[in-house]
């Protein structure tokens, strides 16, 4: 998958799955996708947050992009979350590990969000091996399927685990001619109180976590069907 920050509790579920969870980082950039960004409630209502970026380009791979260095867009990110969710059962733990993802000093954005996925999988005890694939594989020449077959080759795999959206992309049949098992993961219907608002699904990892005890986050990581 390619990095993504503060991703949707199905992200976790999928790193949760796997022994090894590729971060996907030697691809180009996708502008308004969810790399950089997520959504959190500001004041009862969905809202986009960023990590800006210095001059981002769908022209270059995520692995070299940088974030900007200064430190203002880290201090109104927390104190938005801050206002937000000061009244959430699980605010005080959370927030805490919060600011120390966003605080982390690391300009370059895929090493930024590996650390983010790191402390967010300690916390909740999740001992899958996470690596990037620009540090490694070094298989920039091959494309889409072509590409994933030689990363699952290159680590031996005998399982290959890709969201659910993967399906019209990727063939079990060609998997299988190497020996490879192809599953999707589709995650189940969420669902949590969010104070006393309608509920709102697939909002960041952050509301998540404010709203639910660490062992009610793991019991929702088993919340998914393979197929």
């Amino acid at each position: 998958m390619q990095p993504y920050f503060f991703p949707y509790i199905g992200y976790f579920q999928l790193i949760n799955a796997v022994d090894v969870f590729i971060i996907y980082d030697d691809v180009n950039y996708i502008k308004k996708g969810w790399i950089n960004r997520n959504r959190i409630l500001v004041n009862g209502q969905v809202q986009l947050f960023t990590i800006p970026l210095i001059e981002a380009s769908q022209n270059k791979h995520i692995s070299e992009i940088e974030l900007v260095g200064d430190l203002k867009w880290k201090g109104k990110l927390l104190k938005t979350i801050e206002f937000n969710y000061k009244k959430a059962p699980y605010f005080k733990d959370i927030y805490l590990l919060i600011e120390s993802i966003v605080l982390f000093e690391e300009p370059n954005l895929s090493a930024y969000i590996h650390n983010s996925l790191i402390q967010i999988c300690r916390y909740l005890d999740i001992n899958t091996v996470i690596e990037p694939t620009s540090a490694k594989y070094q298989n920039g020449h091959l494309k889409a399927a072509d590409k994933i077959m030689d990363i699952c080759l290159q680590k031996k795999a005998q399982m290959y685990i890709n969201p659910i959206g993967g399906a019209e992309l990727y063939d079990k049949q060609v998997f299988m001619k190497n020996n490879i098992q192809l599953n999707f993961i589709q995650s189940e219907k969420i669902e949590y109180k969010q104070f006393n608002n309608e509920f709102v699904p697939w909002l960041s990892i952050i509301d998540l976590l404010m709203f639910n005890s660490k062992d009610e986050v793991r019991d929702l990581l088993s919340k998914y069907s393979l197929i």
